[in-house]
């Protein structure tokens, strides 16, 4: 009944939207507390795992979008997306722009957060296909597949990494076998992938690019607009390395991970993106910088509350106990470990939308199966890390990040985005009971 129940939700989300034409926060919000009430939850418990949901996802992703949004609009204004652009597509050529943006989005897939890769590249990715004259997705696919399949496959992303300690699996085979597995799917799921929306004719969206014409010898160099761009990433890493070299008590550590937080670290980088792009050689003024900023922020308001729907449509259906039903529907099942823990995550992504609740709630409910089969722990990590991105559920902000910024209707967003995250999760398996067969 309950995942009756859950699908009836996600089919009246979709009915709401595409055919009354309802915007997507209501839609959302109506549908959490239909999936509440038919779970028979009580109608104040309702309302709270509505404000929890979204208060809790936009604690997360508020801060990061906006001030994402203030970063990117200021080197976009600035030209530095456009210099970037320029010089990327100048040498690859204008046809493999895509192959481009997939690499540099695998290597800074590799240290950051989906949310944060995704907000920082995202103006580079739009002046890209502006600048070299082609379609979105071209370079909209690569740019996703790389970001998303360094989520699942690879420490220290946060999906990874907490399964290898609740399995006790070692992070650096992990991260091995799972390079294995991650360079060829970039190639597939990104500029390959891609072909198959060669004709799609996606605009980009009018207010989140930069149409200005730059005159280029006004603008940073090359090497000062990519040091600006990825400063967040060098604080991160400080961070990183600081959390694994220094005494947690030192004075020195706690400086050093605080401005290696994604918060702080995109606060301090904004305020460099503001005198390298502004103040230096006073390019623009301090009242020119805020009114780009209040802008950026203007333009990502409704993005913000679509994201803070889904979250609660997602709080809703984990306050429903939706799954430790799955945990009980899936008990006593006599098959392999690997699909097993596939299938599981699978369901448990579908139903809850949290790629975090999957992969702690899965990797808890295989804990023991492991050990008494004594199956390959570190394969079982990304078992369990690729089948956490599948299908792209509307109740996960993936869903709506992408809808949104790629302009994309909801079918559209089934066609493109929840396609390719199931095609990863079901080539993530593949992978793995390939790797077991040689490695045993």
């Amino acid at each position: 009944m309950p995942l009756i129940v859950l699908t009836l939700g996600i089919v009246l989300l979709f009915l709401l939207i595409i055919v009354f034409q309802l915007n997507a926060f209501l839609s959302l919000i109506l549908s959490a507390i239909f999936v509440g009430v038919f779970q028979g939850m009580e109608p104040l418990t309702i309302v709270k795992s509505i404000e929890s949901g979204l208060g809790g996802t936009l604690g997360h992703l508020a801060i990061i979008i906006g001030l994402g949004a203030i970063f990117g609009k200021i080197i976009s204004e600035g030209g530095g997306a456009h210099r970037i652009a320029r010089s990327l597509i100048n040498n690859f050529g204008e046809k493999r722009v895509g192959w481009a943006i997939c690499l540099a989005s695998f290597i800074l897939g590799i240290i950051l957060f989906f949310e944060v890769t995704f907000i920082l590249l995202i103006p580079i990715v739009y002046t890209i296909a502006v600048e070299a004259r082609v379609k979105l997705l071209k370079v909209g696919i690569p740019f996703l597949a790389a970001i998303s399949i360094t989520h699942c496959f690879l420490p220290p992303h946060p999906g990874p990494t907490a399964i290898s300690s609740v399995l006790g699996a070692n992070l650096g085979v992990v991260l091995a076998y799972g390079l294995i597995l991650a360079i060829p799917a970039s190639v597939i799921f990104g500029p390959l992938f891609s072909r198959l929306y060669k004709n799609w004719d996606v605009e980009v969206p009018d207010h989140l690019v930069t149409k200005a014409e730059f005159n280029m010898d006004e603008v940073p160099s090359f090497a000062t607009c990519v040091l600006t761009t990825l400063s967040p990433v060098i604080f991160i890493l400080i961070g990183v390395i600081a959390e694994y070299t220094l005494p947690k008590t030192s004075t020195i550590y706690k400086i050093l991970t605080f401005i290696g937080n994604a918060d702080i670290s995109l606060l301090i980088s904004l305020f460099i993106a503001v005198y390298v792009f502004g103040l230096r050689k006073k390019r623009k003024t301090i009242p020119q910088l805020m009114k780009i900023a209040e802008e950026a922020l203007i333009s990502m308001g409704g993005i913000i509350f679509i994201l803070g729907g889904g979250g609660a449509f997602k709080q809703v259906i984990i306050d429903s106990g939706m799954a430790d039903y799955i945990a009980h529907f899936t008990r006593g099942w006599n098959i392999s470990p690997f699909i097993l823990a596939w299938i599981i995550a699978c369901i448990i992504r579908l139903a809850v939308g949290s790629a975090t609740v999957t992969v702690l709630t899965t990797s808890a409910m295989m804990s023991p199966i492991v050990q008494e089969t004594g199956v390959n722990h570190e394969l079982m990590v990304l078992a369990i890390g690729t089948a956490s991105i599948a299908f792209a559920p509307p109740s996960d902000v993936s869903f709506w990040m992408t809808k949104e910024y790629f302009n994309l209707t909801i079918g559209q967003t089934v066609k493109t985005v929840c396609l390719m995250f199931t095609l990863i999760a079901i080539y993530g398996l593949l992978g793995v009971l390939a790797l077991s067969t040689v490695i045993g």
